[in-house]
């Protein structure tokens, strides 16, 4: 047990749990990750490696994966700063942007790990309420504050909100930083991006987790002006120099530069989300309207945590947490068509 004096100047935070990486083998369907593999031309790429190369240091300005980010969102190579993941890129801009002695605002349901972030830098925070719908309330940050992040599509509700929405929070925040999260928006609608033009105050995120089916490979990345991407820099450069592995720096170009695989999987998953949502709310779930690839679901007849562990008794992973208002909802990640068929009929078997 550690001293009380030595507790003192410990720094202590209640950390993320992250979902479950189950050993045997299961239908996991609770992480979001993308059930089809990456891009041929990933692996066409990570086998044309050559090993002896790691012996040295990758290139710390990651300049072919943020050249081949920047031609896809057609934006300057000055304006894309990547990480090792998107929880990296954020957990920088938390550090470097939200500097003030007001609280940053973000969902109280929403990615919990932004209020990790918030207590391990020790950031004031609060987190006005989604309405009984789940959607955010604009009006809640319209009032002062040392910045603002929400992802779009939410997390774990999958709502998406349309541009105009997040355009009316910028426009009242002009002296405040707005990260918008963008780690689903490839199954919902039009980016943010879209809006860098007009807003010096945005930040946009995004992720290789997702759609781009590399979540083992950690690729994150930001995009905004080329002044606050040089704030993010300078933080990065007094941090850690080398983020990145020569091999996801290789691959995460290959498989971002294969558009046409990325549409066609893409589109895949939101046929399998849309199939998957109307057998559900067949057999009496209630669901929010999900952008994501993830549905966020509730049977009004059976409690949330016995329909995870009767899934999990079966072999098939989803999420569930506790918290007061969410605890009767089960996230579902869309995998595969034939995965999402045993999910049906184990749920159709149950309820």
């Amino acid at each position: 047990m550690i001293r009380e004096e030595l507790q003192k100047k410990i720094r202590t935070v209640e950390p993320y749990v992250p979902g479950e990486q189950p050993k045997e083998k299961v239908i996991k369907l609770n992480t979001n990750e993308n059930p089809y593999p990456p891009s041929p031309a990933v692996r066409k790429t990570l086998a044309a490696l050559d090993a002896d190369d790691f012996r040295l240091y990758p290139d710390p300005a990651a300049g072919e994966l943020v050249e081949a980010i920047a031609e896809i969102y057609h934006v300057g190579t000055d304006q894309v700063f990547p990480g090792v993941g998107s929880d990296d890129v954020l957990s920088l801009c938390f550090l470097t942007f939200f500097n003030s002695d007001r609280p940053v605002l973000f969902p109280d349901i929403t990615y919990s790990f932004y209020k990790v972030w918030a207590q391990l830098y020790r950031i004031p925070y609060e987190c006005p309420a989604l309405d009984e719908g789940f959607r955010i309330v604009k009006e809640d940050y319209y009032r002062e504050n040392g910045g603002i992040i929400f992802p779009n599509p939410n997390a774990p509700t999958g709502i998406y909100e349309d541009l105009d929405f997040l355009e009316d929070i910028l426009s009242h925040n002009r002296d405040s930083i707005v990260i918008i999260d963008e780690a689903y928006v490839d199954f919902a609608g039009r980016s943010a991006v879209e809006l860098l033009g007009r807003y010096d105050n945005l930040i946009v995120t995004q992720t290789f987790s997702k759609s781009r089916s590399m979540a083992g490979m950690r690729i994150g990345y930001a995009i905004s002006s080329p002044e606050l991407i040089r704030c993010l820099n300078n933080v990065k450069y007094s941090f850690n120099s080398y983020t990145m592995s020569r091999a996801a720096l290789a691959c995460g170009a290959a498989g971002v530069r294969d558009r046409g695989y990325f549409e066609d999987h893409v589109r895949k998953i939101i046929r399998t989300r849309k199939r998957t949502e109307e057998e559900l709310r067949g057999m009496g779930f209630i669901t929010t309207s999900s952008s994501a690839n993830f549905l966020f679901v509730r049977h009004p007849q059976h409690e949330g945590r016995e329909l995870f562990e009767k899934l999990r008794s079966e072999k098939i992973c989803v999420r569930h947490w506790d918290d007061d208002r969410i605890c009767q909802y089960l996230r579902i990640t869309v995998g595969t068509d034939e995965e999402m068929d045993l999910l049906i009929g184990t749920l159709r078997r149950y309820v």
